[in-house]
């Protein structure tokens, strides 16, 4: 089963992609009548395609994509232009070289000037440190993504299991409906044939009234659980959706390797190690303040408007150190408050790995009783399903009242429920550790 899947998987992906296209020529009014089918498979891929929070997961991974550059460029060659315009609005200036002599006046001239500056980092530590920061803050992004994918995985199935089972609760109390209505005529003609007394049919009718109740509210439950798929997939709530697998289906489905797997794969463990590299070279950055940073750079003018006297040369190269020599402590407690983080974060990351390893050992204790009870209620449901139609037949022949065969048929649906509801249980733990492995 699990290599039919395999090779299915890309007409699953066409599928996708043109459902996909199908909802993006749709016009903004949709129609209550459009529908969406899917299989578990394709409504898992459907949501990582469509998913708002997985849109915004990948988002995240092209800003810290452009965030790497940004940090790449500081250190490449800077070019700024620049270009002004001074009028001194006809102020004059008076210089007299000799006494007894008239002053020599001067009016300031309108000047322009274009100026081209080029600089270059020829070397900071806080630089280097920084590039490194913004490919690991790149990788920690991209960690997130495939975070927030698991979790979207593991909210689809869910969702698309909760679905199946609204679906089947309410064709169960559908058919339990439809074994009361065939009780309650049975019951009706033996009441006027005098065989059975009027309260037994009185009974009958209050049971069906409760169960025409609770069929109304299983129809809205299903609907519930169908808006939470589609909140997972994306779609808008008037799309109608289409389940094409069935509970029994993916159970029969599923592996039994749900043991197999390491916490070392498990992605909030290696979101946290990722965060660790980054707190220590927050460490490494502030030593770095420790270190001069030097520049270069060359600048050329060009006079527009040019003064009569000028002085000022066309084109200047000069390289520039900044050394940092005393700040009173400054620099010192921001490297120690780097280290208290570090060490902060090295306790969270125990206690993190203490707490998977309990969560192990309680999601494998919950798969272990969900097995056991899968079990039980498995052979429940053959029992109650014997009794049921023991008593169908024992009623026929009126060895049996109608009491006894609502009874046997309300155990037997029960039971039915039971089984139903523990299947779902195994499915939901076998995911919740898979999701911890890293592998769904």
């Amino acid at each position: 089963m699990n290599s039919q899947k395999m090779s299915s998987k890309f007409f699953r992906k066409t599928r996708v992609a043109a459902i996909g296209m199908a909802l993006a020529i749709a016009p903004m009014v949709v129609k209550a009548q459009d529908k969406i089918s899917l299989s578990l498979d394709e409504a898992i891929e459907y949501a990582l395609e469509h998913n708002r929070e997985m849109e915004n997961a990948d988002l995240a991974v092209k800003e810290a994509e452009q965030k790497i550059w940004e940090t790449t460029a500081q250190g490449l060659p800077q070019i700024d232009a620049a270009v002004d315009y001074s009028n001194f609005m006809g102020a004059e200036m008076s210089i007299s070289f000799m006494e007894g002599q008239p002053p020599m006046t001067r009016k300031f001239e309108p000047t322009s000037n274009a100026q081209l500056t080029v600089g270059q980092l020829i070397f900071s530590g806080s630089y280097l440190v920084g590039l490194q920061s913004a490919k690991l803050y790149r990788d920690l992004t991209e960690l997130q993504n495939k975070k927030t994918a698991l979790d979207i995985k593991a909210a689809v199935i869910n969702s698309y299991y909760l679905a199946l089972m609204a679906q089947r609760s309410k064709e169960i109390v559908g058919k339990n409906l439809e074994n009361l209505r065939d009780i309650y005529r049975k019951t009706e003609s033996m009441v006027y044939a005098g065989v059975l007394d009027k309260y037994d049919l009185d009974q009958l009718s209050v049971q069906m009234a409760q169960v025409e109740q609770a069929l109304k509210s299983a129809e809205r439950q299903e609907e519930i659980s169908y808006n939470m798929l589609r909140l997972q997939l994306g779609v808008n709530r008037n799309i109608a959706l289409e389940l094409t697998d069935s509970l029994d289906g993916i159970f029969e489905d599923r592996s039994d390797d749900s043991w197999d797997g390491s916490l070392a794969e498990n992605l909030d463990l290696q979101l946290m190690h990722s965060q660790g590299k980054m707190v220590e070279k927050q460490v490494e950055l502030e030593k770095m303040a420790y270190l001069p940073t030097v520049t270069a750079f060359y600048s050329h003018t060009e006079k527009i408007l040019k003064p009569e006297f000028d002085l000022s040369p066309k084109n200047v190269i000069g390289l520039q150190a900044n050394i940092p020599i005393f700040s009173s402590g400054m620099r010192r407690a921001r490297v120690n408050q780097a280290k208290i983080r570090l060490e902060t974060q090295r306790n969270s990351m125990s206690l993190l790995e203490e707490q998977l390893a309990i969560q192990e050992k309680q999601l494998i204790y919950n798969l272990t009783n969900a097995r056991e009870q899968y079990e039980i209620q498995k052979r429940n449901i053959e029992v109650s399903k014997a009794v049921y139609e023991n008593f169908n037949r024992k009623y026929e022949h009126g060895m049996a009242s109608s009491l006894d065969l609502t009874t046997a048929n309300n155990n037997y649906l029960q039971a039915e429920s039971g089984y139903i509801n523990a299947m779902l249980q195994l499915l939901d733990a076998e995911t919740a550790l898979m999701k911890l492995y890293n592998r769904l």
